[in-house]
């Protein structure tokens, strides 16, 4: 509920805006003219006000870099309650989901809005099975990039390929060809990571195993050899498992919207997830596991101590960052940072990584001496799911620059459950954001040889701009 008490300075001045919206509509006050707001009620969380007649009716529109206070959506997916360290999957708290659950069970609870029943899981897994396989053209088409290419490249390709293979699905409104593009993304995503990550170090590519399940089979088609046989600890398997359960889902994320924002235009499913991969390919956005692995590495080759780390974090000259903590939502302790705490404990332990282990004992110790420090409990900067993944991947053997494809692995159902989402909404509309313009006033066209600047140098020339001459290359 949103409520507001003009101050008498406020009530002086007609040019602010005011708000009220108790009990029913909101009333927004602009310039003298009075807006009602209709009010779109949550089951959990923030009502949302509507503002989509605000520019009609006054003139002026919300301007809210980042969206850190606009619902673009409503939506029956996720809930996140920030401030209480809650995340909840289709009304699910992830915790029960983590513990009793597998990722293709919670992929189809997202995407379908309900757990399945025996028959309808099992009518899943098999569908899945069945296209597990990648076109053999498709082995050309990933040596068609360099073996060192970066992993988020390659795969945004492929899933933007995908579209080129399979034209009878590519119609998103309607529900076969939905569908089938859910299984085949569904199915290929894990093949296709394989693929890269095996290219990357020269490998033979592997073919899926249908009697494997789900992430066993991912594993041995990233790790196993042709010619041996590949066992795998159950307790791996069902910590990647985890893991992918984790990330499935997050609401209205930077990925997840850019998904959303591409399908609101009717672009194909493999068009939308390629975007959303994009922007998980951002560094703000996925990388951060890779960083909190930098800065383990670097307090331990420093022999440094926590509390000395800490100290550096807090004095800003030192330019020091304490990566792995800190939510843009979560004003609290992130609920899967809990999960994967424990999680990794057990599997270095099983995995017999020394490395690995005093890593995350530097990183609990971290944990500890920043949670005691107020600076941090101030700030609300606890760990986030990041701050402990990046060890588990790293003591199963993933190469650091495969960690942001595993993301984008766990978080596939979700992107697909929010596209479909979209496309069943009878509101829907082709995401149009308006912006404040605050350029040039209008002015005319001048001659070339007539034009001059005001500090007498043209833009491509001025300090900062890099010089594109001295760029050699092919």
């Amino acid at each position: 509920m949103m409520t507001s008490t003009p101050t008498p300075a406020a009530a002086e001045q007609p040019e602010q805006s005011r708000l009220s919206a108790v009990g029913g509509p909101g009333l927004l006050a602009v310039d003298g003219t009075n807006l009602e707001l209709p009010r779109t009620r949550a089951t959990d969380g923030a009502d949302g006000l509507g503002v989509s007649k605000l520019l009609g009716s006054t003139g002026v529109v919300t301007l809210d870099p980042g969206f850190t206070n606009t619902a673009s959506c409503t939506s029956q997916i996720t809930y996140i309650d920030g401030a209480a360290g809650i995340l909840r999957y289709r009304g699910y708290p992830i915790e029960e989901l983590a513990k009793s659950s597998t990722f293709l069970e919670v992929a189809y609870l997202l995407i379908n809005g309900e757990l399945p029943d025996r028959e309808s899981f099992a009518r899943m897994e098999r569908r899945i099975s069945r296209h597990r396989l990648l076109h053999e053209d498709f082995r050309s088409f990933f040596t068609s990039f360099p073996s060192s290419g970066h992993p988020m490249a390659i795969l945004q390709a492929g899933i933007a390929g995908l579209a080129t293979y399979y034209e009878d699905t590519l119609n998103p409104h309607d529900p076969y060809e939905r569908e089938l593009a859910t299984v085949l993304l569904l199915a290929k995503m894990p093949t296709m990571i394989s693929y890269i990550a095996r290219r990357a170090i020269g490998l033979p590519l592997l073919y899926p195993d249908p009697q494997r399940s789900y992430v066993e089979d991912f594993i041995r088609l990233t790790f196993g050899m042709p010619y041996q046989s590949y066992d795998i600890d159950p307790a791996v398997v069902r910590a990647l498992d985890m893991l992918l359960i984790l990330h499935a889902d997050h609401e209205q994320n930077c990925s997840t919207s850019t998904v959303r924002l591409v399908g609101s235009a009717d672009a194909n499913m493999y068009a939308s997830v390629a975007a959303g991969v994009g922007a998980l390919s951002g560094p703000l956005h996925g990388g951060a596991n890779e960083a909190v692995l930098r800065m383990l590495d670097t307090i331990q080759s420093s022999g440094m101590s926590t509390a000395e780390f800490v100290r550096k974090v807090k004095d800003k000259e030192d330019g020091v960052r304490l990566m792995g903590f800190g939510h843009r939502v979560y004003k609290n302790y992130d609920p899967r940072a809990a999960i994967v705490k424990e999680t990794a404990h057990d599997v270095l332990t099983r995995l017999g990584s020394d490395d690995g282990d005093r890593k995350l004992e530097i990183a609990m110790e971290l944990e500890e001496t920043a949670l005691r420090d107020e600076y941090f409990v101030s700030r609300s900067l606890y760990p986030n799911v990041d701050f402990y993944t990046g060890l588990i991947y790293q003591a199963m053997g993933f190469p650091t620059k495969m960690f942001t494809p595993l993301f984008a692995l766990g978080r596939l159902p979700g992107w697909i459950a929010q596209y479909r989402e979209m496309i069943a909404d009878p509101a829907k509309r082709i995401g149009r954001p308006r912006q404040v313009y605050n350029g040039s006033t209008e002015r005319h066209y001048v001659a070339m040889h007539r034009r001059k600047h005001d500090d007498g140098q043209y833009p491509d020339t001025r300090a900062g701009v890099p010089s594109l001459d001295r760029i050699a290359r092919v």
